[in-house]
């Protein structure tokens, strides 16, 4: 017969919280109800929290809940979660789009209106403080053998050089033999190139004008109107537009090369908005030549912000159409042409080359734009940069500029197989860019192959990484729920409290200006081991409060007083406190816009420091390619790595 501890002895093993060994009492379900019991205990005392950190749950009323695909922080301190559809398809069908604006100080939320699915569009900080938000979602995937009806990429020709034509959605394009194919969005294709030359007989008399006319294109996604193998397609055809008349009729046609029942992807849109934080609402903007779904945006050193890579109108990676908005004029123009899988981890780097990590999220082919390497914006030149370890797992892995960026080294951390590999990698990688010949080197390996993995900076300078998954998706219940530091200075991890909340595909995590980690998203394939059940979207929000707020930290945390908002033209700004004698650093962090591990924004810049009786003056950089224009949390930080609640400052 099993031992039954009595009813007693029970209250005492877990209402007192003591180490009792249960192994030889044949009770596992006891055993593994004391281990969750005294694991609660243990990290709630003072003594662990001062060492590991803590975590906290925090409570969203029911309402404001959603899945969280896009997180950013504001310079009014509030945080920007975008859903859009969340990856729902019904939310999709129905327009039903969502964004909420968290408080944190306050711990207040708002729906805010959103007029586009910016599921899976991308973002940047801009120079006055608003959040550019390009690209998102035209239509969903259909995968392979739910596709009832042929369809694909119709490429629209207009010859004439007169006027642009605009085809509405449900445009009916009819091939050769018969079959007709439906227009799923609305398409304009520009008028004509017309061009005009002189030349001349050998005699030297002059012919008379001759003129070039070159058919303009566009692309739009067409589907069979009936089902069936009449409707497959593998070779080139001209297709007929009908409704159109008279002069239309001859200069406006389709032509498609393959249209067939195999998977069909995301695909984009070319929508552009800013948020603006005080208005506390989508502006739009003008929209992108090209549309683009999983799109990284960059900032760059004049302020502008250059869009790569994504999904386009018909589902295709776009080949290397890149294109910069300018903030003042409101409007996009061609960027240099590179080709990029989608959502490439790009950093702004000293002297203002792009550096390109092989950090991504997913789409395009295994051998094409995987390399690292330095992009020459102005040349448009690739110095790739090989020898990283595990090269063909830097799917889904993070990266960032570690602190500070002067010193111009930056982090890889895990990663997977391309697709839905089985490949992961606890592999962390470094490079120094300013070596005579910077080279990949590893670091200290993750606790195991890790995902998805989220990595912060912090204004003590550590890397605070968490959560992911070993397999894609959380497959085989992989949530990993651990966290660490990574300290730069002694190139090691050391162990963070374990988060509660696993974190894999479209999670994120930020910097808050009081110093926490907030933790958001979560979207498994299944929630079981046995890959039966489908998962859910995580909807929980998690708060990771560093060991420098315990201990007192936040009580004896240095603070800084009256200043401006602005540095001056040498970079200098004066606060006033009256911790400036225990105050050694200062940091002006960027703040995040992150969404599927990919965080371009965040860098932590290392400020010059002079200490009075009652103040401290710090001194930033004056080189764009360091500091890009925008707002930053100003951090100081005490002997003990205490950080202050940030001060927000705009760098122009």
């Amino acid at each position: 017969m099993a031992y039954r501890p009595s009813k007693k002895l029970k209250k005492t093993l877990l209402g007192g919280g003591a180490v009792v060994l249960l192994a030889g009492l044949n009770a596992p379900a006891a055993l593994s109800f004391a281990e969750a019991k005294y694991h609660a205990y243990k990290i709630s005392q003072p003594g662990y929290k001062a060492k590991y950190g803590s975590w906290q749950q925090l409570d969203v009323p029911d309402q404001y809940r959603l899945n969280a695909i896009h997180a950013a922080l504001l310079h009014t301190g509030k945080v920007l979660l975008i859903a859009g559809s969340g990856n729902n398809q019904k939310k999709f069908d129905a327009g039903t789009f969502d964004t909420i604006l968290w408080d944190p100080v306050k711990n207040t939320f708002k729906k805010i209106p959103t007029p586009e699915d910016f599921f899976c569009a991308g973002h940047s900080q801009l120079p006055d403080g608003r959040l550019l938000v390009a690209g998102g979602t035209a239509r969903y995937e259909v995968l392979d053998g739910e596709v009832k009806r042929a369809g694909g990429g119709m490429r629209v020709k207009n010859e004439s050089p007169d006027k642009a034509i605009t085809l509405k959605k449900g445009t009916v394009f009819r091939s050769p033999t018969g079959v007709e194919y439906v227009s799923k969005f609305d398409v304009t294709v520009p008028k004509a190139k017309r061009e005009f030359k002189i030349s001349y007989f050998t005699s030297g008399q002059m012919k008379p004008w001759e003129t070039k006319v070159t058919a303009a294109e566009a692309r739009v996604f067409v589907e069979a109107r009936k089902e069936g193998p009449k409707a497959l397609t593998t070779e080139a055809a001209q297709y007929k537009v009908l409704g159109l008349k008279g002069k239309d009729a001859n200069n406006v046609y389709g032509i498609a090369q393959k249209l067939t029942t195999e998977k069909q992807d995301f695909q984009g849109i070319k929508a552009a908005y800013e948020f603006d934080p005080k208005a506390e609402k989508y502006v739009p903007v003008a929209p992108m030549k090209d549309a683009r779904w999983y799109p990284t945006l960059v900032t760059l050193q004049d302020g502008r912000v250059l869009a790569v890579s994504g999904l386009n109108d018909v589902g295709d990676v776009v080949p290397g159409d890149n294109e910069i908005y300018d903030p003042k004029t409101k409007k996009w123009s061609k960027g240099p042409f590179r080709y990029f899988p989608t959502y490439p981890a790009l950093f702004l780097t000293q002297g203002g080359k792009l550096f390109y990590t092989g950090s991504n999220a997913g789409y395009g082919p295994a051998e094409k734009g995987r390399v690292p390497g330095l992009w020459d914006l102005k040349k448009n030149t690739f110095q790739e940069i090989r020898g990283i370890t595990d090269p063909d797992q830097l799917e889904t892995s993070a990266s960032l500029l570690l602190p500070p960026a002067q010193d111009q080294k930056l982090m890889v951390l895990g990663g997977g197989g391309v697709g839905e590999s089985e490949l992961s990698t606890a592999r962390t990688a470094l490079i120094d860019l300013k070596a005579a010949k910077p080279a990949f080197r590893n670091g200290p390996s993750l606790p195991q192959g890790t995902r998805y993995l989220s990595s912060v900076l912090l204004p003590d300078d550590t890397v605070f990484t968490t959560g992911g998954s070993e397999k894609y998706r959380g497959r085989s219940s992989s949530d990993i729920l651990k966290a660490q530091f990574y300290e730069p200075k002694t190139d090691s991890f050391r162990e963070a409290a374990e988060p509660t909340v696993g974190r894999n595909y479209h999670s994120e995590a930020l910097l808050l200006p009081d110093g926490r980690v907030a933790t958001f998203g979560s979207d498994p394939l299944f929630s079981d081991k046995d890959n039966t059940k489908l998962g859910t979207f995580e909807q929980r929000v998690e708060i990771f409060t560093p060991p420098y707020l315990h201990g007192g930290g936040a009580e004896a945390r240095p603070v800084l007083g009256e200043g401006p908002q602005e540095l001056d033209q040498n970079g200098r700004a004066t606060f006033r406190t009256k911790d400036a004698a225990r105050i050694t650093k200062a940091r002006l962090i960027r703040p995040s816009a992150v969404t599927h591990t990919t965080d371009v924004e965040q860098r932590s810049i290392g400020l010059g420091l002079t200490k009075g009786a009652d103040s401290v003056t710090v001194q930033a950089p004056l080189d764009k390619t360091l500091v890009p224009p925008g707002w930053y949390m100003l951090f100081v930080v005490d002997k003990d790595g205490r950080p202050s609640v940030a001060k927000w400052v705009q760098v122009d």
